[in-house]
């Protein structure tokens, strides 16, 4: 089925790739001595949600609540994953609120997906 030639089906391959590069860059590093524990937690977050952002990329998600849940997922995810990368490789926080809010707004659009889910409304 060849892929749908839309925005949205662009921009979540456009996450899924940043996600799944992100992932193994730091899966990679977690292997080495230093901040095994964040790195991998980086990774598993990044890599987790890299197919999240793929599988609804290569759906091509219809309705509103479903492309707006899948946004908030991958770019959550890439917020986080970023703020927590930066903040291992600068070792400083430069806005250390940041990791946070993606993290908050990973579980809002895992939260739509579950309204869309529970409602019938996509």
């Amino acid at each position: 089925m060849p892929l749908q030639d839309n925005w949205f089906s662009r921009l979540m391959l456009v996450f899924a790739g940043v996600l799944g590069a992100g992932g193994i860059v730091a899966a990679a590093a977690a292997s080495h001595p230093g901040n095994e524990r964040i790195l991998g937690a980086i990774g598993l977050i990044a890599l987790t949600h890299a197919t999240t952002a793929l599988a609804f990329g290569l759906m091509s998600a219809t309705g509103r609540l479903l492309r707006i849940g899948a946004i908030a997922i991958a770019a959550g995810a890439c917020l986080f994953s970023g703020a927590l990368g930066v903040q291992q490789v600068v070792v400083t926080t430069l806005l250390p609120m940041l990791a946070p809010a993606g993290a908050m707004v990973v579980v809002a659009g895992w939260i739509v997906i579950a309204i869309a889910g529970v409602t019938g409304r996509r």
